[in-house]
């Protein structure tokens, strides 16, 4: 039996088209895709399509997207063996870790991706993202199992797993990284997977979730030199914040100065939770290895491992959403709930 895919258009530079007159970008019909890209009719699948009216640039992204994302997929889940969300590449990374935290006991791909050019130019990145990720979407294993039963995003021949990506280069056609986590499968003459590196369903019984409570009482600190107690003061200060991400330097250092550790001290004292995610791209934080993150630690900053931002930011949002408790928030914190980080 030929594979079904549901292909969801949300908006982004792939679904433009450019007007031979004008040469303006301009959405296009997604119920025409077969017609703007007639190679898809070969692979024989079942290809549906939903568009979000209008199309949502991706920099205006807000959680609500995300719910609506995720009970889409829910309402479908049973009459497609899996998804593609053609998505804008700005906030790519932020939607895809949200899902992979939503979307529980999942065992169909969820795929983002997009393009850096219009499907509609000639030099367009989006007719190989876009036929690369369907095939993917609809690859089963020996027993007809998904493949790759993960929320990912596919660019330039790699899929990634979501939660583990992130925005690198604005103007290249290898716009994404994922610099703590191997390719789940590169796209070649043959499309290889790396099944070692894919995470499987424990249950194949178990029904999709949507977990679709939210708090964004969250915010993102990012050290830099010079920064001031009055700044950090502020910011700590907020009315109704409940978690912060420190974005620290390395291996997940940050300035020993006493009032910064005293503000740092008596924000935790509060119940605020503080996350410690290191600003480089590559690499984790490690708050034995050095003085700065010994401090940090003894006064009960988490460590946020090798996460990303934008995992690091989806799974609080997820977990404040769920939980009360601030001591439980902290514990699960510190689990590998999707493949989001790595504890060795």
């Amino acid at each position: 039996m030929n594979s079904s895919i549901l292909l969801i258009y949300t908006g982004g530079t792939i679904g433009m088209k450019q007007d031979p007159e004008t040469g303006a970008l301009m959405p296009f019909n997604f119920n025409q895709i077969l017609d703007e890209v007639p190679e898809l009719k070969k692979f024989g699948y079942k290809i549906d399509t939903y568009s979000f009216e209008p199309p949502i640039d991706s920099s205006d992204i807000q959680t609500g997207f995300w719910i609506e994302i995720a009970r889409l997929i829910e309402s479908h889940y049973d009459n497609y063996d899996g998804f593609v969300i053609l998505h804008g590449t700005d906030t790519m990374s932020y939607s895809a870790s949200a899902l992979s935290f939503m979307l529980e006991n999942l065992r169909k791909p969820v795929i983002f991706t997009g393009s850096q050019l219009p499907i509609g130019m000639l030099r367009t990145d989006g007719k190989e993202n876009l036929i690369s990720s369907i095939e993917i979407a609809a690859a089963k294993d020996e027993k007809g199992d998904a493949m790759v039963p993960e929320v990912c995003v596919y660019f330039e021949s790699q899929l990634y797993r979501g939660n583990r990506t992130t925005k690198y280069n604005a103007e290249n056609f290898r716009a994404f990284r994922s610099a703590n986590y191997p390719v789940l499968a590169e796209s070649g003459i043959h499309i290889r997977y790396n099944r070692s590196s894919i995470s499987y369903p424990e249950s194949k019984k178990a029904n999709l979730k949507v977990n679709d409570k939210l708090d964004t009482s969250v915010a993102i600190l990012k050290i830099f030199p010079g920064i001031t107690e009055q700044f950090v003061e502020s910011f700590l200060n907020m009315k109704g914040l409940r978690a912060i991400i420190l974005e620290t330097y390395g291996s997940g250092n940050a300035p020993t100065a006493s009032w910064f550790i005293n503000s740092l001290r008596k924000a935790i004292d509060r119940g605020l939770i503080i996350l410690n995610v290191s600003q480089c791209h590559a690499g984790k934080v490690d708050m034995d290895a050095y003085s700065t993150g010994i401090l940090l630690k003894k006064i009960g900053v988490v460590s946020g491992f090798d996460s990303t931002t934008e995992a690091a930011l989806t799974k609080l949002f997820f977990l404040l959403g769920h939980e009360t408790e601030t001591q439980v928030v902290k514990n699960i914190l510190v689990e590998n709930l999707r493949g989001e980080i790595t504890i060795n």
